[in-house]
């Protein structure tokens, strides 16, 4: 089976270099950001703008090659982890997720808040943030990540995942 997909847009970010940048959202809070669609598709932005949140779906386009087991940033243990158990950008096909604040649409460009995206990634996807889909509700549990909210919020990047 063959697969291939064309970015929707771009993502603007201010952040030009991979190291020491923010790893999640919940560390760049306050870090706005724009996505340029291509024109052609605008028409698929209408509505968006009554959500507050989306989901970007991103690809790694400076990433090392892919690893099965890798090191994450949270992990205090500095224990190897099988990459599927992981946020690590070292997945075979080099795709990101990210949950960010919708703040407006202008024609064909979103901005949003909270990005941890390196500038320039191209954009393959955004779908709306539904609570009614999209909250777990019950028993949640984090596997080996450890680390606390505020823990998450100050990690940054270093250059394990970086392409020399």
């Amino acid at each position: 089976m063959e697969i291939s997909m064309t970015p929707v847009g771009m993502i603007h970010s201010p952040f030009c270099n991979l190291i020491n940048m923010p790893i999640q959202p919940k560390g760049a809070k306050e870090t706005y950001a724009t996505i340029e669609f291509d024109p052609s598709l605008q028409e698929g932005l209408k509505d968006l703008d009554g959500f507050s949140h989306v989901y970007l779906i991103y690809y790694f386009h400076k990433m090392k090659e892919p690893k099965l087991s890798v090191i994450p940033f949270n992990d205090k243990t500095h224990t190897p982890r099988g990459v599927f158990a992981t946020r690590a950008p070292m997945h075979p096909n080099r795709i990101g997720l990210s949950v960010v604040e919708l703040v407006k649409i202008e024609e064909n460009i979103v901005t949003i808040k909270g990005i941890d995206v390196l500038d320039g990634t191209p954009l393959l996807d955004i779908k709306p943030y539904i609570e009614n889909f999209d909250k777990v509700e019950g028993e949640v549990k984090s596997g080996w990540m450890k680390a606390s909210l505020d823990d998450v919020s100050k990690k940054r990047s270093d250059g394990r995942f970086v392409e020399e």
